[in-house]
């Protein structure tokens, strides 16, 4: 088996992990403010890691196009996360985490037209699988109103799979040529302030004193998971095509949906069920047949 596909399954296992801790962690929580808060547990986490294996001193060899594409990707994963767990807050993880994890088709699409990465027909079947089995976990109801009362999730889950996807294709251009614990530990520090002015800009750091002992554990636990997810993640990316790696990343949408059923009472209908086989087997497609 080879190393990438490895970092990446690791990867998908912990940003399973990640969706079910944040979820109960955001049951009192402005889910900006829940963001910035993990945001700071990644920062610290990686930074750790970063210390632990002596990479910090690679800092001054960066160059101008790495940093650009750097930051780049901090504000493009920032946009996400702020979108994502403000989806999550207004909407169901069975019906979120699908529109997130859909940003497999257009990293794929954007792959081909910008990394040249090669897209066979079987990779565009697998694509459609893709959409259909995430038109299926909607549930959409006939008349084509949404069955979740708080529609505003689907407008915020949309755009998190949008710059979730701009976030996994500039990161594989500038990650090239450096070391990926480090340019985790540094697009985190770009994600930051970005965070915490989300916050400030809506008075969010008023509930601070308000949360809970319980939310906070589970949102530092969120933050470890993201971290750890993060670090396999852009290692996996690092040696492997990014149009293979995303999608085994994004399988952590089946661990999400068993997670959501035992630990959150979450139900499933037969659709949304079949929906999530195609979406499998969509997503696995162009990875095993290449």
């Amino acid at each position: 088996m080879e190393l990438w596909l490895l970092y990446a399954a690791g990867a998908a296992i912990f940003a399973a992990l990640t969706t079910i801790l944040a979820k109960i962690g955001l049951k009192n929580v402005d889910s900006h403010l829940a963001t910035a808060v993990r945001t700071i547990v990644v920062a610290i986490f990686a930074w750790v890691i970063v210390l632990m294996v002596g990479s910090q001193g690679e800092i001054g060899e960066i160059g101008g196009r790495t940093w650009v594409f750097l930051v780049l990707s901090g504000l493009a994963t920032g946009a996400s996360w702020l979108c994502f767990f403000r989806a999550l807050k207004l909407g169901e993880v069975n019906k979120v985490v699908p529109i997130d994890k859909s940003s497999t088709i257009l990293t794929m699409i954007l792959a081909f037209i910008i990394l040249s990465e090669p897209v066979g027909l079987l990779t565009v079947f697998g694509m459609i699988l893709m959409g259909i089995g995430t038109w299926l976990m909607l549930e959409i109801k006939r008349g084509g109103e949404e069955k979740s009362p708080r529609r505003g999730w689907l407008f915020y889950a949309v755009l998190a799979a949008v710059f979730a996807s701009l976030t996994a294709i500039f990161a594989k251009i500038g990650i090239v040529d450096m070391e990926a614990n480090l340019w985790t530990a540094i697009r985190t520090m770009v994600v930051l302030p970005l965070a915490w002015l989300m916050v400030f800009k809506t008075g969010g750091q008023r509930q601070i004193k308000a949360v809970d002992g319980k939310s906070w554990v589970f949102l530092v636990f969120s933050g470890l998971a993201t971290g750890v997810s993060w670090l396999l993640f852009y290692h996996a990316l690092q040696i492997g095509r990014a149009s293979h790696v995303v999608p085994i990343d994004k399988l952590s949408i089946v661990l999400t949906m068993i997670f959501a059923r035992l630990f959150l009472g979450e139900r499933f209908s037969k659709q949304s069920l079949v929906g999530l086989v195609v979406l499998t087997f969509g997503t696995l497609l162009p990875v095993i047949t290449t």
